[in-house]
């Protein structure tokens, strides 16, 4: 936990990675940001060079150079910085001096905004306003459609009543089951189209209890052939959430992983703990972070950038409703939802706030 005490900790509450850089090139300090971008705490990186954490380009190591020597200012696009454990960041970086005097011992201040973050935030406020208009068009489908329906099952049960005492009327009946099965399946659908616009039910909730509703849930369906491994940060706080809601979307997102493996295969259940983070533009001091990851054949490309739309499935005889539902759900809780697939692995990462958003960091 970052609560060291410094001029600059102001700069906890940006969302890009910023350090502070010594004459030797090592760390001074860094922000939860940066703690986030090189996997390391200001506990451990403090005092130590940067090259401990990451390996730096010419252009970037050139900059600093520069920095240091004639306190000239600089600033890249699309820097390629190596982390430690081999991770390549594509990166835009500014690098700043700082006065001598303004800071003991700080002379550079490094500001560094991952690309792909910029472009991620940017699809999903496009996908946001994309979904909410399918989610109208949908919901006002589903209305529309449920009423006839309704008439046409009942005709189909007085047409049967009146069938009774005729010659043919059990070949007859067969053809009135049909029309009946049929509208109440449809009528199914209608319903889950509709489910996810109900007002939500918050409480205090554990995000592990959740996780092992739904794994006792997938073991019951898949009994001995399926395995589903915990990788749980215990230490993560209550949260304010549906409790309902949650087990419906991890539900959703794990029960198609198992069900594109055919029920065999492994599922990883993961939390891990964020600080710092934004979700649908409001800036959160600490947010959770479930992963669904499976081991399957991975979401056909085709559908891959339309995964989250109503009635979209890449399953023969699927609903196409129940990653449309979980992203529903999620976005209830202000948090966001995405996904990373390749043959072998597919991984479902939701991003949940723990904490009230803060109103001064909303434009951070």
């Amino acid at each position: 936990m970052n609560t060291q005490t410094t001029p600059f900790s102001g700069l906890d509450l940006l969302a890009s990675a910023v350090l502070l850089i010594d004459d030797a090139r090592c760390v001074r300090y860094l922000n939860p940001a940066a703690e986030n971008l090189f996997a390391v705490s200001i506990r451990s990186a403090t005092g130590k060079p940067l090259a401990v954490f990451c390996t730096c380009p010419p252009s970037l190591q050139s900059a600093i150079d520069n920095g240091l020597a004639n306190n000239w200012g600089y600033t890249g696009q699309n820097i390629e910085l190596r982390r430690s454990d081999g991770e390549v960041l594509h990166l835009n970086c500014t690098v700043t001096p700082i006065r001598p005097d303004l800071v003991v011992g700080v002379r550079l201040l490094l500001e560094l905004q991952p690309i792909e973050q910029q472009l991620a935030a940017t699809r999903e406020e496009q996908l946001i306003q994309q979904q909410q208009a399918n989610r109208e068009l949908i919901r006002n489908l589903a209305h529309e459609i449920k009423n006839p329906l309704g008439g046409l099952r009942g005709a189909a049960q007085l047409l049967e009543h009146e069938l009774v005492g005729l010659p043919n009327a059990p070949s007859l009946r067969e053809y009135t089951q049909v029309i009946i099965k049929e509208a109440d399946r449809l009528q199914d659908l209608m319903q889950r189209l509709l489910t996810p616009h109900r007002a939500m039910v918050p409480a205090t909730v554990n995000i592990h209890e959740i996780l092992e509703r739904v794994r006792s849930l997938l073991v019951a369906e898949y009994p001995g052939s399926l395995k589903v491994r915990r990788d749980y940060d215990t230490s993560l706080p209550e949260m304010i959430g549906d409790r309902e809601q949650l087990i419906q979307a991890v539900l959703n997102i794990a029960r198609n992983a198992a069900q594109a493996m055919q029920g065999e295969g492994e599922i990883v259940l993961r939390t891990r703990a964020l600080r710092q983070v934004t979700l649908a533009k409001r800036r959160y001091r600490l947010a959770l972070e479930v992963k669904v990851i499976d081991n399957g054949p991975g979401i056909p490309e085709h559908i891959r950038e339309r995964m989250f739309y109503p009635l979209v499935s890449g399953r023969e005889g699927g609903s196409g409703l129940g990653l449309t539902i979980a992203q529903n759900f999620v976005q209830h809780h202000q948090g966001s939802i995405d996904c990373v697939s390749r043959p072998g692995q597919t991984a479902f990462t939701l991003r949940l706030p723990i904490e009230a958003a803060r109103g001064e960091e909303g434009a951070a």
